[in-house]
């Protein structure tokens, strides 16, 4: 019995000491951010810090990701189907435009060239002679036209199979640098078959998206700014193509803009990291922040007006790593308030400590 009479009064003791502690601690909150009134005195003044606004130059830009694109790219295949007996380029190396890249067997429309050239000289002199008869009315005009007839349709099938051989040597469609073959010498193609693939990376293509509400103000030629990954190096471009249309289902505009490659480290696919410059504000307002308040119909800040504080309804607009552009509701030379903000109120006496 004597024991659990201890452990009451020890704890007990212990409550006592809490209630004490809590009570001592919101006394000296309440003396600190003076948030009440003494008995029929006035308010405490709060100590706080704040800024004076300043007119300011203000160059708006808008950070987004793209891709970097070759300016032209290709899958090289053939036309016909047949086996290779010859492979002309280098795997990785540049080729320029007409360039044979590839020869595919031609001998069986070799021999119909030949058949066919046989039969069109043929038909050509059958048609000389049945001209000369006709000049002597020897012949009908009819028989003359068949004669015709049969010389213009040898010959078109002669320009088929020039046209068929043409397509055994594949030629590079433009100049770039041949990625690696997937095919080899002996190897019967069709034309599904994917041989190589062929980029040209200078100039490289930045392709960008940027959201809906941005798009009446990028314009043709607007110059960017961009990084990849790997160097240290900033990159420009200018922007040459935007799409007609916004994109219904993500909201965004597309845009396309090139730059220079000649060193050639821009590698299409790589991942590009923009500035995109929207426009330059002049005497804007930018405050730090964390002097702004969310609250249910909109943003607000506190300004320092007589000695106390005044709540203001600002609109913003964009926000930078430290700073965001005030569009309406401040003006040059308030003083807003910076730190001390939840325990800020409507028309509590203040003293502010003016910060840079």
């Amino acid at each position: 019995m004597k024991t659990k009479y201890i452990v009451y009064t020890i704890l007990v003791l212990l409550l006592a000491v809490f209630v004490g502690y809590r009570f001592n601690k919101n006394k000296a909150n309440k003396a600190s951010f003076g948030a009440g009134r003494g008995s029929g005195g006035p308010a405490s003044i709060l100590t706080v810090n704040g800024i004076i606004t300043k007119a300011e130059n203000f160059s708006n830009s808008l950070s987004i990701a793209g891709t970097i694109e070759a300016n032209e790219q290709v899958d090289i295949r053939s036309e016909i189907s047949g086996l290779v007996t010859s492979i002309q380029f280098n795997e990785g190396s540049n080729v320029s435009k007409g360039k044979v890249l590839l020869k595919i067997n031609d001998l069986e429309l070799q021999a119909q060239l030949s058949q066919a050239l046989t039969k069109q000289k043929l038909a050509q002199e059958t048609e000389y002679r049945a001209g000369k008869l006709l000049e002597k009315e020897a012949i009908s005009k009819e028989e003359y036209d068949i004669a015709l007839s049969e010389f213009r349709s040898l010959q078109s099938q002669t320009q088929l199979i020039r046209a068929q051989l043409s397509k055994t040597l594949i030629r590079a469609p433009f100049s770039g640098k041949i990625g690696l073959r997937t095919i080899s010498a002996g190897e019967y193609i069709t034309p599904s078959s994917n041989i190589a693939r062929l980029v040209s990376t200078d100039p490289v293509k930045i392709l960008f998206s940027i959201p809906e509400k941005y798009a009446g103000t990028i314009k043709l030629n607007t110059k960017i700014s961009f990084t990849v990954a790997g160097t240290n190096s900033t990159y420009t471009g200018s922007v040459y193509a935007i799409e007609p249309g916004i994109d219904m289902s993500t909201r965004t505009l597309q845009l396309k803009a090139k730059t220079s490659n000649s060193k050639g480290d821009l590698l299409p696919g790589s991942f590009a990291k923009i500035e995109l410059p929207l426009n330059n504000i002049n005497n804007a307002i930018l405050i730090p922040t964390e002097s702004i308040i969310p609250v249910l119909q909109g943003k607000k800040v506190y300004i320092s007006s007589n000695g106390k504080a005044k709540e203001v309804m600002v609109e913003t607009g964009t926000r930078t790593e430290k700073s965001v552009l005030i569009v309406s509701g401040l003006s040059i030379g308030d003083t807003v308030l910076t730190t001390g903000i939840m325990s800020l109120k409507n028309e509590l006496p203040v003293k502010v400590k003016v910060t840079n």
